[in-house]
Formats: structure tokens, C-alpha cells, sequence
């Protein structure tokens, strides 16, 4: 872990130091002198903000006015720019004179350029600019010192402009090119080779199978590391882009002919980059949450003393909890991502936040049964009535708890059909595989059996199956015989209760059965069939029937 750490900040020290060159070619944000409160109703048009003045690319210093009218204003210093530019370009041998003058009718100081040949004979003079108190308080200083900070910026840009043009330094930039080039691919191929390891190695963290015996913290321990190497993984696609990314706009810098490349491609992707950093963000901030639940599970489950029951019920437990905790980083995560995403793009939430509480306000009223939902699913799993993996019974419903969370629970019946119950519909849940199952067993014996001879038949079965490892470690205790419970239809009921693992209940008792099936038909004891036995009764009251004569007078005869 210590040496993936320091691998990840290799690289985005790298990707740093090749993008820090061109950070100055980055053009920067507007500065809003947004409305005090005394001014609640300024225009938007009206705002004061900066921008930069721009040449071949390159940023040379910022300038002030109303939003209205800056653009207009910026436009025509850079065209004026340009043409000084290609003027003094075209003439190797020529001279920049730079000079100030008053404005007259504004009383605002303007900046004039002009080219002049060897001879001193000027060959174009055009006003640059004109510096207004706005430029002035920008940056704190008097107007007439802003004039000859924007002379200086201005005469230092078109020398450089002609300098860069000159053969040796051209040569000398394709050299730092080639080498940012061949630092790139070394770069990137190294961090490849660091990426496929931690993929791998990813992989086999996740595709591991764990068994149901193993502790319940080696298992989030393994959690815990699959996120931190998916942290890395992501961090080190991060020092790729910037690799690539910072390298071109850094070679695409050095060059005057490509660098409003450069400046186009930044605008461009202003936006797109930032809301790119932020889902990022947001991600890492998710896996590192993600990690730091599955460890605070590790710990909370290692500082107790658990038996195999009591693991296995943390273990669900801890799956259950973790889960429904992981769901709820993950929205909150991604809501809190999007409102910050539309902030750094320059979206005012304040009224969408105030539209989606009273929205909010609206659906709560209209969904109670959800809120219900939520309440109960929260109790249920607070108070460890059923979690993940348990078998429950829920009214008329019952099967295997696949999947739950604040809202529903899943139940997996045994025709294999999905149920869905809500948790505000769940009053009285029975939990068939809480810390441990039972085995009921019901033993039918023909009524003619000396009933002492399969009792001692059941107690040899059972001694019999705690002798074999394989189910002494599926049943909890001794086979409680508990002897004859009911005459039924099918003859004289036993009654057998065995105390199983969890969720080993039906197959203690399909293996009880099979044995107890085979003994009996050993000792010639066959399992009875349904029987019902008619009885006639001899003493049945007697009928009258008449003699046939025509005395009128009858006999009585008993008959049966």
C-alpha cells in the first residue's frame, strides 16, 4: 500500500510538472466584483469584470470594464495589436517606439506604438489603448503607473513575438518538443505498467472465493482492499490524461503559430474538464467512504469474541448494514457531486435548492407509505431482525432474504419467484435461521408396534449421524427425543426436535429421514399408512315390523 501511494504521487507530481509550463497559457477566470447588498437590483450588464488582452495566445495583462462594453473594448486592442505585430514582423531590421499621450476631450492617457526603420523614419503608428481609472484600481496603483506597466507588458510581447521567430530559438523549441514528447510515451508506459499490476491484482481480489467459514473480517478486509485499489486505479487514469493532456497543451505553448490552438482548446474544455474533476472527486470520495465502512465492520466484528453462529450472524449482519450504508453514501454522494458540478459551471443553486425543498416538502406528503417504508426498513435493520441470506416467513410470503434496504426486502421463495414485500407491510416476521435452526420431526409408528422398539430405534439413528464429522459439525446438540406426541390417522406420532446449524435444518432432516426410513425397513417396521378402522356396534335399538296379519297388532324383533 505504502509503495502504490508513492507511486500515485510520482505521478501526479509528473503530470504536474509538465502541465505547470503551460498554466500561464491558461486562461483564467473572470474577476466579479459582484453587487454589494446596498446594490440588490445592479444590472448584470452593468458588473464590472476582466478579462485578459491576448497576442498569438498568450495572455499579456488584464484589463476592466462594464460586461457590456468589455468585449467590444478587447476586440479592438488585439486587432490593433495584431497589425503593430505584423508590421514590426515583416521588418527584421525594425524598431518598436512606444510613447503616451493625453486624450483631450476624455482626459484619459493613451498608449501609442509605432515602427520605425534603421533610419529612425517611422513606418506605422497606431494607439494601442487608452488606461482608465478602472484599469488603474485593479491592481492598486496610480493611473500613471499602470500606463507604464501596460508600455513595458506591451513592448516585452511584440519583442518576444520576434524573437520567437528567429531560427535558433524555433530550433531550440522543436528540441523541447521532441523531448516532452519522449518524456510523455516513457511516462505513460511506465504508469501502463502500474495500471495492468493494480488491474490484476484488482481482479483477484474480486474474483477470490472466500467460503462461508471465513471470518467475517477477512472478508471486508478484502472489501476494504479492492476499494483502495480501485482508488489507485482511477488516480493513476488521472496521471495519464494529465500525462497527455498537460504534455500537447504544453508542446502546443511552445510555438506562436499553434498556441491559439492551445487557447481554443482550453476554452473548450473549461467546462467539460471541470465537471470531469468533480465526478472524480466525487467517486474517490465515494470508494474512500466505501473503504472506511468496511473497515470500521473489520474492526467493530474483530474486538468481539464470536463463536460460528455468532460470526455467521455478523457476518450477515455487517453485509446487510454495510450495504444499505453504501447506498446511502452513494446518493447523498452523487446529489452533493451534481449540486457542485453546476456550481463550478457556473450555476446559481440557490433557487434550485429552494425549488427542490418545496418539491421535496410536496413528495413527502404525497408518499407517507415511502417514508413508512424507510422508518420500518431502518428499525429492521437497527434492531437485527432478519438481514441478508436469513430465511424469514412474512405473513403468507417466506424464502430466502436476497436483497434489502430501507425501502424493501426481496424474498426468494423455494419455486425460485422473486417476492417483493415493503418493509411498512412487515408486522410480524418469524426468522427461521437466527443464530440457529431446529428440525422438527414428526415419526409415524404402526399401532401395533411395541412403541419402546422404534424410540430405541430413533436414539441409535441419531447417535449414529453425530458420529460422522461431516453432520456433527451441521448439528448443534444432542437429538431431543421427546416421545410419543399425538395418535394420529397414520398411527402413534414421535416427536424428534435437533438443533442444526443455520439453514441446515431441511438437510439434517432429509438425512435423518432417509436413515430412520432404512433402519426400519431392517427391523421389519414398515412407515404406516393412513387407516381409518369401522366399527358396528351390536347393541342397536330395535325395529318394529308388522307380522302380516290384520289384527293390527305389531312384534317387535332385534335385529343386527
Amino acid at each position: 500500500m505504502r509503495f502504490s501511494a508513492w507511486t500515485i504521487a510520482g505521478s501526479i507530481t509528473l503530470a504536474g510538472w509538465v502541465v505547470s509550463p503551460a498554466q500561464a497559457q491558461v486562461p483564467v477566470l473572470p474577476n466579479l466584483n459582484l453587487p454589494t447588498p446596498t446594490q440588490p437590483n445592479q444590472n448584470a450588464d452593468e458588473q464590472v469584470v476582466s478579462e485578459c488582452i491576448r497576442l498569438e495566445g498568450r495572455c499579456l495583462f488584464e484589463i476592466v470594464g462594464q460586461r457590456s462594453q468589455l468585449p467590444e473594448r478587447i476586440e479592438g486592442i488585439e486587432q490593433r495589436l495584431q497589425d503593430i505585430s505584423r508590421t514590426y514582423l515583416r521588418n527584421e531590421s525594425a524598431e518598436l517606439k512606444f510613447r503616451q499621450k493625453l486624450d483631450p476631450q476624455s482626459n484619459v492617457p493613451n498608449i501609442y506604438a509605432s515602427v520605425v526603420d534603421e533610419a529612425g523614419n517611422p513606418l506605422r503608428e497606431i494607439r494601442l489603448m487608452s488606461v482608465t481609472d478602472q484599469d488603474a484600481d485593479f491592481t492598486g496603483v496610480s493611473i500613471e503607473e499602470r500606463v507604464n506597466e501596460l508600455t513595458d507588458e506591451l513592448k516585452d510581447a511584440l519583442q518576444r513575438a520576434k524573437q520567437e521567430r528567429q531560427p535558433e530559438v524555433f530550433t531550440r523549441q522543436i528540441g523541447i518538443a521532441v523531448g516532452t514528447g519522449v518524456g510523455m510515451i516513457v511516462a505513460s508506459l511506465v504508469i501502463s505498467g502500474w495500471e495492468r499490476r493494480l488491474k490484476k491484482t484488482k481482479d483477484e481480489l474480486n474474483c477470490s472465493d472466500l467460503s462461508n467459514a471465513d471470518p467475517i473480517s477477512t472478508q471486508l478486509s478484502q472489501k476494504q482492499q479492492w476499494n483502495f485499489k480501485d482508488i489507485e486505479h482511477r488516480l493513476l487514469q488521472l496521471a495519464q490524461v494529465g500525462i497527455w493532456g498537460g504534455g500537447s497543451l504544453f508542446i502546443l505553448s511552445l510555438f506562436p503559430y499553434t498556441r491559439p490552438i492551445q487557447v481554443l482548446l482550453l476554452a473548450s474544455l473549461k467546462i467539460p474538464l471541470r465537471v470531469g474533476l468533480v465526478g472524480l472527486g466525487t467517486y474517490v470520495a465515494i470508494r474512500l467512504i466505501y473503504a472506511f465502512i468496511d473497515r470500521f465492520s473489520s474492526v467493530l466484528a474483530s474486538h468481539h469474541l464470536l463463536t460460528p453462529e455468532g460470526d455467521r450472524r455478523a457476518r450477515l449482519r455487517v453485509s446487510t448494514v454495510s450495504g444499505v450504508s453504501k447506498n446511502i453514501i452513494a446518493f447523498s454522494g452523487i446529489a452533493v457531486g451534481t449540486l457542485v458540478a453546476l456550481t463550478v459551471v457556473g450555476v446559481d443553486i440557490g433557487p434550485l435548492l429552494a425549488g427542490a425543498g418545496i418539491i421535496g416538502f410536496a413528495v413527502s406528503l404525497a408518499s407517507q407509505n415511502a417514508i413508512k417504508d424507510a422508518l420500518n426498513g431502518f428499525f429492521i435493520i437497527l434492531e437485527d431482525q432478519y438481514a441478508v441470506g436469513d430465511v424469514i416467513t412474512v405473513g403468507d410470503v417466506g424464502g430466502l432474504v436476497e436483497k434489502m434496504n430501507l425501502r424493501i426486502t426481496q424474498l426468494r421463495d423455494a419455486e425460485g419467484r422473486l417476492i417483493t414485500v415493503p418493509n411498512s407491510e412487515i408486522k410480524v416476521v418469524a426468522n427461521l435461521s437466527s443464530s440457529w435452526s431446529r428440525a422438527d420431526l414428526a415419526i409415524p409408528v404402526n399401532y401395533q408396534t411395541d412403541i419402546n422398539k422404534p424410540l430405541e430405534l430413533i436414539k441409535h439413528v441419531a447417535q449414529e449421524m453425530l458420529r460422522e464429522q461431516h453432520w456433527r459439525e451441521n448439528i448443534l446438540d444432542q437429538p431431543e427425543i421427546l416421545g410419543v406426541d399425538e395418535f394420529g390417522d397414520r398411527g402413534v406420532i414421535i416427536r424428534v426436535w435437533i438443533k442444526t446449524q443455520p439453514l441446515k435444518q431441511w438437510e439434517v432432516a432429509r438425512e435423518f429421514r432417509r436413515r430412520l426410513k432404512v433402519a426400519f425397513d431392517e427391523a421389519g417396521m414398515p412407515i404406516p399408512l393412513p387407516q381409518q378402522a369401522i366399527w358396528f356396534h351390536n347393541a342397536l335399538p330395535m325395529q318394529t315390523q308388522t307380522n302380516g296379519q290384520s289384527d293390527g297388532h305389531q312384534q317387535y324383533v332385534r335385529t343386527k
